[in-house]
């Protein structure tokens, strides 16, 4: 029998996306979505791309029978989630796509400017990262899903932190991010005549959130403080994230431990040595394509890391994690080829 699946916020592109996946889920049924503004539409009149589904009518999170429902995933904007979850059922499986128990109570209020509304219920929650935390995301009622910038930067570098083959003190990453990663609500800055044939840096100078995520892994990785060089930007496509992360570390054991330790991951996969992927490679799947590449200096790597934000950068990933909570193969409903061109 499908799980009963509910989408807590369904009207934002992540939220589109969950019901894009889970349609043809053998394993998950859509049993409620909310969107409190658009309580009372239809998903058709939300998002017309999806008007062929046969999908419950959006309603307000009150309005949820939550007595029928085995997981559910809560793509709402950061700060929202924490006192929402605490109100859930406790017997409920939770999916956070957003910021909400990413970090520590502490690290949360540092780089979000807000204290936690739930630190009682951080201990419990495990990072999202499925490749590197399926063990414990298996056995988990709360799960919380990554950055997708963070996420497309750790798939380049933990093996590399992992097995001590970068200078940990010369990390520099420079990131590409398409436009649907600062979400649905409308912003005068992400207007098509703002955006088109532009490219522009945006939270630079050490200020991007998701270098708490970094700050937070690469240090437990490494037992001891790490701090990389992260400058993100906005590029005018869709979606989509390519990062290009220099280290200093011999390039062919650089590749050589990217393919050694994904070898066995469905979705990760790490292309011949000095070729380098592309984020239209990628787009609307799953998948993550990491390339390496050696410097005309000795003892210089490039490692470039893509993958869809909206899809392995979120939702997608969400999915991945929900079939492991729910004991079903980890990638049912996710082997969907990239879309291309």
């Amino acid at each position: 029998m499908a799980a009963n699946i509910a989408i807590l916020g369904a009207s934002g592109y992540t939220g589109a996306e969950l019901v894009r996946l889970i349609a043809t889920h053998p394993g998950m049924r859509i049993a409620a979505l909310t969107a409190d503004r658009k309580a009372g539409q239809s998903m058709a009149q939300v998002f017309p791309h999806l008007r062929h589904l046969d999908l419950p009518t959006l309603s307000t999170i009150e309005q949820v029978d939550f007595s029928g429902i085995d997981l559910a995933f809560v793509a709402l904007p950061h700060g929202l989630s924490q006192a929402l979850v605490k109100g859930l059922p406790r017997d409920l499986k939770v999916v956070d796509l957003g910021a909400d128990f990413r970090l520590s109570p502490e690290a949360y209020e540092t780089w979000y400017g807000q204290p936690h509304a739930a630190p009682e219920l951080q201990p419990e929650a495990v990072y999202g990262l499925t490749e590197f935390y399926r063990d414990r995301i298996k056995g988990a009622r709360l799960v919380a899903g990554t950055g997708c910038n963070a996420a497309t930067v750790q798939f380049a570098l933990r093996p590399l932190i992992e097995g001590k083959l970068i200078d940990l003190d010369d990390i520099v990453c420079d990131l590409k991010n398409g436009v649907s990663g600062a979400g649905r609500s409308l912003k005068e800055n992400m207007l098509f005549a703002e955006r088109s044939e532009d490219v522009a840096g945006y939270s630079q100078g050490g200020k991007h959130r998701h270098l708490g995520e970094f700050d937070q892994e690469f240090s437990a990785l490494a037992g001891r403080d790490v701090r990389i060089i992260f400058t993100p930007h906005l590029v005018p496509v869709n979606r989509g994230i390519l990062a290009s992360v220099y280290v200093k570390g011999d390039a062919q054991a650089v590749h050589a431990a990217l393919a050694a330790r994904y070898a066995d991951e469905p979705f990760c996969i790490v292309l011949p040595f000095g070729e380098l992927p592309a984020m239209a490679h990628v787009q609307g799947s799953n998948f993550v394509h990491l390339g390496v590449t050696g410097d005309r200096v000795t003892g210089r790597a490039l490692v470039v890391s893509t993958l869809d934000n909206l899809n392995k950068g979120s939702s997608g990933q969400a999915v991945q994690n929900a079939n492991l909570m729910l004991g079903l193969p980890e990638t049912e409903g996710l082997m969907l080829a990239p879309v291309f061109p």
